[in-house]
């Protein structure tokens, strides 16, 4: 499994990864748009919840996987199932793009507490840390304690950057958020992911 050994273009890959997974529609994304409708600082408690739970599971695996020798062939799965996990999120964002609206839960708990409740309930997220965070995770030890510790800040801004200005502009032009802007959205958005996985996923990882 090759590695990215220059930290400033791993930094960049795992920004354009991150975003190529918190731009995919999901419970965090519907959870957002819900509250947004009420509050504009909405994304930014969910946000902050997310890393509540997101934070230490980061920092568990890193522990873990530095007390053990990782064997070649178990990098090597583990980035060719990551690349597939990504290839199949691009496709069902785009295969159900026209039922983000039908998904939204009604939670009747604050922003903080929802981002919290639902990124522990999310199946997908401890999915994608134990096959695409994993591997980013295995490439970070590279640059030790410190840059771990970079790494697991630029993924969660990410996460921060994107609930927050999502709930911003929600909050600031709900009657714009029309059905068909959600849907030009959902496009670019595979778009997009479709290029991360290739560029920065399929070919430095699956290697």
């Amino acid at each position: 499994m090759a590695f990215i050994t220059d930290p400033y273009l791993f930094f960049a890959s795992v920004a354009l990864i991150s975003l190529s997974g918190v731009l995919m529609p999901g419970p965090l994304f519907a959870v957002t748009i819900e509250k947004a409708a009420k509050s504009k600082t909405a994304g930014a408690l969910i946000a902050v919840g997310h890393g509540i739970v997101e934070f230490p599971l980061m920092f568990l695996i890193f522990f873990v996987l530095s007390q053990f020798d990782i064997p070649s062939f178990v990098q090597i799965l583990v980035g060719l199932v990551g690349g597939l996990l990504m290839i199949f999120m691009g496709t069902q964002t785009f295969k159900n793009r026209h039922k983000t609206k039908d998904s939204l839960v009604r939670i009747k708990q604050d922003s903080l507490v929802a981002g919290v409740r639902t990124t522990a309930a999310n199946a997908g997220f401890i999915l994608w840390w134990l096959t695409i965070g994993t591997a980013l995770i295995l490439n970070a030890k590279l640059f030790g304690l410190i840059g771990f510790s970079v790494f697991a800040g630029v993924h969660w801004l990410c996460d921060f950057s994107f609930y927050t200005i999502t709930a911003v502009l929600i909050f600031k032009s709900q009657r714009f958020w029309t059905e068909r802007v959600a849907t030009g959205i959902t496009l670019f958005v595979w778009q997009f992911s479709s290029l991360s996985e290739h560029t920065l996923w399929v070919q430095p990882y699956g290697q």
